[in-house]
């Protein structure tokens, strides 16, 4: 598929004027795509069923007229002012029991069923008056699900759907469910905890001190599922009266609902990429590395999105929002260094995407985001990622089309692990994903590209390295095939640690067929005090102590097995560092057959079936095997 531009464009911000020599600009700088209307209902219905779609009948007329392919978005995240004074209780709660109230966005809860049909009202108006409009060429439901801690709502409707959630989840005769089969999954006999009846289960906040585990992972993934619920509601709407492909767009790090699941009723995944915003506000990095990449951006961490979002989409994905310049939230917002911006549009379609959109094409003097900037400035004036953004389109016209991925490597995401470990990180500061960014920043070191699997895949087909850290519960059949996938699999640690309703499983874990190996007892370290492992590197944060036959693979300093190995499996007991990482990675590649090379800081390759880009995210050039790469650059090599 050929690769296209885009931008991101609030016509109801500007006077009507403006909009043709919008339009034509947008057009001559190259761009395909203009995203609009995803924030527009107060403009869309300015009173409670009165309709005023005359503006946006004008937008799509003019953009399409200039040649352009409209995105258009449902207005779910922003309910107008009068939303709330139909429906007061349908703000979501903290878990204070605090609302979050008007006067920013995202201020609804999911549960909230007079919300969703109101939602489903404005989305079928909108899918009937545009499905089949020509310039309205794909469609993107609500904006960022999940941003700004919305998933999870602990008001009065969650509880009453999580009641019914749970009813379903544990069966009994006829609707009723029952309740004595959840106090067992629960072990709710534990300081007595025992419910008689599913309308005596709250949600788990505010209670003395911590609430049941189980509990808490059974309302996570009732979040999940009507983050799900919601979306779907959409995509039905739209199915039914446009052929034109929908998308939702994600966020980076977000980890609260089950991106997979989503997806399943999308055409396209998308995500919104701001490397300078997320360095500071996402990634976790050390202040060293954080002054050293304060203009370019974590190396790994968009690439990481890019292969999560390729895994999402199946295949089909895009950037819907890529940073141009300074933003507005993140605890400090410099500007990119110059050729970032072009280095992060190349960077994305080296992984696959089909379209990268710019947020936004111009600068807003009002609001919340007047800080942010866009490809304009508020004067018209052209902002400075204007030039990276012409040159790109001149590159991107005569490049050849998407390439598919080119890899033998791969690594399981497990949303509803990254749940249970929220539940019980066992340890300050630990996560599912911080755990799995680093073993994904180590293998990008190595110089692999990778392929980023969901975690209900059976079919390993063509993969000679598999990586599945920090699976919390792992599924027989997932064990099975990991074992048949005739790949090298490296596990652990904390996989398999837990059954399905987070109790500890028997026999112990990790409970791998084919490597005798047993999880006796686990500790979390604190940051000051690691495990030097005998040769290079150290176990940091977390480590499991093993038993068993199988064949001791890593020893720490004192000699305790901190990694064994049977057949073509590795379980890896502890949370290794950078260098650890590496070397368990190596030797698993050397195994394997995957050649791998030691790519200095900052240098970064991936590969398709057609090219091999080379990435310097460095503010300085880089020699790596007696080539010069220059500084925040591109470079591509084709056969």
């Amino acid at each position: 598929m050929k690769r296209t531009l885009g931008t991101c464009y609030y016509p109801e911000h500007w006077p009507k004027s403006t909009w043709k020599d919008d339009a034509t600009r947008m057009a001559d700088l190259g761009l395909t795509w203009v995203r609009i209307g995803e924030f527009a209902w107060s403009q869309l219905e300015p009173t409670a069923g009165a309709y005023d779609f005359g503006w946006l009948d004008d937008a799509i007329e003019t953009l399409g007229a200039a040649g352009l392919r409209v995105v258009l978005g449902t207005p779910t995240a922003t309910p107008p002012r009068w939303m709330l004074d139909r429906h007061p209780d349908m703000l979501a709660m903290d878990p204070k029991g605090r609302p979050r109230k008007f006067g920013s966005r995202r201020h609804y809860c999911f549960s909230h069923e007079g919300y969703k049909q109101e939602c489903a009202r404005i989305v079928t108006a909108l899918a009937r008056r545009y499905g089949r409009n020509p310039h309205v060429a794909a469609w993107q439901t609500d904006n960022e699900y999940g941003c700004h801690d919305t998933t999870i709502s602990y008001s009065e409707a969650a509880r009453s759907a999580f009641r019914l959630w749970l009813r379903a989840r544990y069966p009994g005769d006829g609707n009723d469910g029952d309740i004595d089969a959840l106090n067992g999954a629960w072990g709710n006999v534990f300081w007595s905890m025992k419910y008689d009846d599913f309308d005596q289960i709250g949600l788990p906040n505010l209670t003395v001190t911590e609430p049941n585990p189980a509990h808490s992972l059974a309302f996570r993934r009732f979040s999940s599922d009507q983050v799900v619920r919601f979306n779907r509601l959409q995509t039905d709407i739209l199915r039914a009266r446009t052929n034109a492909p929908i998308a939702h767009n994600y966020m980076g790090r977000i980890t609260d609902f089950d991106h997979f699941a989503v997806g399943a009723d999308l055409d396209i995944a998308s995500w919104d990429s701001y490397p300078l915003g997320f360095l500071e506000d996402r990634v976790g990095a050390t202040p060293d590395h954080q002054r050293r990449f304060a203009r370019q951006g974590d190396p790994d961490f968009q690439a990481f999105h890019h292969d999560l979002y390729r895994a999402v989409g199946r295949g089909r994905w895009w950037v819907m929002e890529q940073q141009p310049g300074p933003v507005n939230w993140a605890p400090y917002n410099p500007a990119p260094l110059p050729g970032m911006v072009r280095l992060w549009s190349w960077e994305a379609f080296a992984h696959g995407a089909e379209a990268v959109c710019y947020f936004r094409w111009r600068q807003a003097p009002m609001a919340q985001e007047q800080m942010h900037a866009g490809l304009l400035r508020p004067d018209n004036a052209e902002a400075p990622a204007m030039h990276e953004v012409r040159q790109l389109a001149s590159e991107i016209s005569g490049a050849p089309a998407v390439g598919a991925s080119c890899t033998s490597v791969a690594l399981i995401f497990d949303y509803d692990a990254d749940f249970a470990w929220s539940v019980q990180p066992h340890g300050q500061g630990l996560s599912y994903f911080g755990l799995v960014f680093q073993v994904y920043q180590a293998m990008r070191t190595l110089g692999l590209s990778i392929d980023i699997l969901p975690p209900d895949t059976t079919d390993f087909s063509g993969y000679r390295l598999i990586a599945a850290p920090g699976l919390m519960h792992m599924p027989d059949a997932l064990k099975e095939a990991l074992l048949q996938s005739g790949a090298q699999v490296v596990v652990g640690p904390r996989s398999g640690a837990r059954d399905q309703d987070m109790s500890i499983p028997v026999p112990l874990p990790p409970a791998l067929p084919g490597i005798d190996v047993t999880v006796s007892y686990v500790e979390s370290l604190r940051p000051d005090m690691p495990v030097p492992l005998q040769g290079d590197g150290a176990v940091t944060h977390y480590v499991e102590a093993l038993e068993g036959s199988a064949t001791v693979d890593l020893v720490s300093q004192d000699g305790a097995a901190i990694a064994m190995s049977g057949m073509n499996t590795q379980y890896v007991g502890g949370w290794l560092d950078h260098q650890g990482w590496r070397r368990v990675l190596r030797q698993a590649c050397t195994k394997a057959g995957v050649d791998t090379l030691n790519l200095p800081e900052g240098l970064r390759l991936r590969d398709t079936e057609t090219e091999r880009f080379w990435f310097n995210h460095n503010a300085k050039p880089v020699t790596f095997s007696g080539r010069v790469f220059p500084a925040a650059s591109v470079s591509r090599d084709t056969p």
